[in-house]
């Protein structure tokens, strides 16, 4: 609250009050330009701070500002260490240790997705899941008794997403025999719910790789890509709001090429980048409106 307290103090040495600053102002102005540890504490002012701080509006606008400059941060994690460090060019070599707070070596932790600052990861000696909050040191163990949140490497998808309500959850795909079993969890609630999957969709098998989730907009998007066919993919889209799954296209790059696909969020919007060729290999961007797709550029 430094800052805040910083800012306001300067107002008033130039004679101006704290009510000519506006609640607007103080909403879309100050607070997303404070530290995660500050917002946390705005929230005990009063029960409009602590609304307008809990909308997903108020969460994408402080991810924003936390991007820009040194507060923008890498998690190193090593062979036997884990550190923080800044993005920016004269403090790229500043890092700051941190202890993990589960009993494993760093080497052991997998990372499966990532939001705002959140990670969901799983642990190598037990294949536990847990969301984990680097900045803050806070974690949570998201799995439970009836075998729930227990990662299974190459068989397993996981992502992270924001619901309608502002929860964030975590949704994870387990495929076993004949099966596609859907369950999300809820960081509000601490429980899992079961979602259905797609019908007579046969992704449940080995021959398909999945990658981890992408959040964008209101949806939650997976590659799924069968290697036994070159450059058969398909983007799997989870729809937060109604909790449905729909199939979209991907990228076509023709003369039946081998193609691996990459998504990420840039701006709010979905992107891909698609690698193809074997020899002579070139990277397409493309960008989805809906679910048509755009291409933007091209590289070698």
């Amino acid at each position: 609250m430094k800052k805040l307290k910083g800012c306001l103090y300067s107002a008033s040495e130039s004679n101006t009050k704290l009510p000519d600053l506006g609640p607007d102002l103080i909403m879309s102005e100050i607070l997303p330009r404070l530290p995660a540890k500050c917002v946390g504490r705005a929230k005990k002012v009063c029960k409009e701070w602590l609304s307008c701080i809990s909308s997903k509006e108020f969460v994408m606008m402080h991810c924003r500002h936390m991007c820009k400059g040194s507060r923008q941060k890498i998690l190193s994690i090593g062979q036997e260490s884990c550190f923080i460090s800044s993005t920016t060019v004269d403090l790229v070599d500043e890092k700051t240790m941190i202890t993990l707070p589960f009993h494993v070596r760093p080497s052991d932790v997998w990372i499966l997705s990532s939001l705002n600052g959140l990670l969901c990861v799983c642990l190598r000696n037990t294949f536990e899941m847990l969301i984990w909050n680097p900045l803050i040191h806070s974690c949570i163990n998201i799995s439970d008794s009836k075998s729930y949140g227990f990662f299974k490497i190459y068989s397993d998808a996981v992502g992270l997403y924001i619901d309608s309500s502002n929860d964030y959850r975590v949704l994870h795909i387990k495929r076993g025999r004949f099966t596609v079993d859907v369950m999300a969890y809820s960081r509000r609630t601490s429980h899992w719910k079961r979602i259905p999957f797609l019908q007579k969709r046969h992704y449940h098998t080995n021959g398909y790789v999945w990658s981890g989730g992408t959040f964008c907009e209101d949806g939650l998007y997976f590659t799924v890509f069968q290697f036994w066919l070159a450059g058969d993919i398909v983007i799997i889209r989870f729809d937060v709001n109604t909790e449905t799954f729909s199939e979209i296209g991907f990228p076509y790059v023709g003369n039946g090429e081998t193609c691996q696909g990459n998504l990420v969020n840039m701006n709010n919007k979905l992107h891909v980048f698609v690698s193809h060729g074997f020899i002579d290999m070139a990277v397409d961007l493309w960008r989805y409106e809906g679910e048509h797709c755009l291409v933007l550029n091209y590289t070698c």
